[in-house]
């Protein structure tokens, strides 16, 4: 965490920055008086752009020269989001392209000397807290569990959530660790995948392939859940580019709106039916619609394969979509450690 100077008697500024082996997203956010949890604060600025930083790692086991120059570009602009919005409190992570790459080390050197901005590689248990963090309040408060889940570029965080106890809340820590029973997380992602089946062309068969490649991986966090407490309200929350872009499809939006799709709660039904809806667009089709854009549209149905997988390890009525989840993770926690009487 980083703090920032500021004048005497201007209200801290806070910003939570996330690089992954795919994006590249800031929050800039002022703390709201009362407010718990996603309510204790108001986004000011936010920026985010797909990168592609773990493009071709899992072949090279590097990250590239065009990979590095394209997250440069974009960690100069939050670097200048963050000083016109004067920013006093930040944390500023990076998540699987980083922990993996063999030249890590020289990049967030580099990162430094271009923008000034220290990137924090954060370890698979640290993100899983932090998507559970920003996304727990979307859970049924009346279902004894639910499996949160987080598909990224290269990999994707599982957490167990329990029912939180009387009074707690998810912007309390202590409370949410309560709720957290385990977690895991899979080193695959909508890049690794796509780039091991392909994703401009897909047939069945690859899409099949696919989601029995993802299965095996789940089974060790599916065997830990065969011990858990059940009920007719179990849900999945899910917060990933994948669930909100098969929501925006599933609402027909012509352009992607996160007021429409932030939980929004879809049937199974209403699920299977928009992911046959992508994986009946042909490439260009993807590439031009609204919620998906050109620079996604080759991981999209990488995405859907995993949840696929995890939808049929995990059966479940509802799914909830989160668009929400590491970025405000941090920003709670730093209100609320600000907050703190020590």
């Amino acid at each position: 965490m980083a703090a920032l100077a500021r004048k005497a008697g201007d209200k801290p500024v806070y910003a939570a920055l996330d690089l992954g082996t795919n994006n590249c997203r800031l929050l800039i956010a002022r703390e709201a008086s009362e407010g718990r949890g996603q309510d204790c604060f108001r986004v000011i600025d936010s920026f985010s752009r797909i990168v592609r930083l773990g493009e071709g790692l899992s072949r090279s086991g590097k990250l590239s020269a065009a990979a590095i120059d394209r997250t440069l570009r974009a960690l100069e602009i939050c670097r200048n989001k963050m000083h016109s919005r004067g920013v006093t409190r930040a944390r500023l992570i990076a998540t699987e392209a980083c922990r993996s790459a063999s030249n890590s080390d020289e990049f967030l050197e580099k990162v430094f000397e271009t923008t000034g901005l220290e990137l924090e590689i954060v370890d698979r248990e640290t993100e899983a807290r932090l998507a559970a963090t920003g996304s727990a309040s979307l859970v049924d408060s009346a279902a004894e569990s639910a499996v949160l889940f987080d598909i990224g570029g290269g990999s994707s965080e599982l957490v167990w959530l329990a029912r939180p106890a009387p009074g707690g809340g998810p912007s309390n820590g202590a409370a949410l660790d309560q709720r957290i029973r385990f977690w895991d997380s899979l080193k695959l992602g909508v890049v690794t995948l796509a780039e091991e089946f392909g994703g401009i062309e897909v047939s069945g068969e690859t899409f099949e392939a696919m989601v029995d490649h993802v299965v095996p991986e789940l089974e060790g966090f599916a065997a830990r859940a065969g011990l858990e407490r059940r009920c007719h309200r179990f849900h999945l929350l899910g917060t990933s580019g994948t669930v909100t872009t098969i929501a925006g499809v599933f609402l027909g939006l012509p352009r992607y709106d996160r007021r429409r799709v932030d939980g929004l709660w879809m049937s199974s039904c209403q699920v299977d039916h928009a992911v046959a809806s992508l994986r009946n667009m042909t490439y260009a089709e993807r590439a031009a619609n609204g919620c998906i854009g050109q620079t996604r549209a080759d991981l999209v149905l990488a995405g859907c394969a995993i949840l696929e997988a995890i939808r049929r390890v995990f059966p479940a009525d509802r799914v909830r979509i989160a668009d929400r989840g590491l970025r405000d993770g941090m920003l709670i926690q730093l209100i609320s450690a600000d907050r703190s009487p020590d």
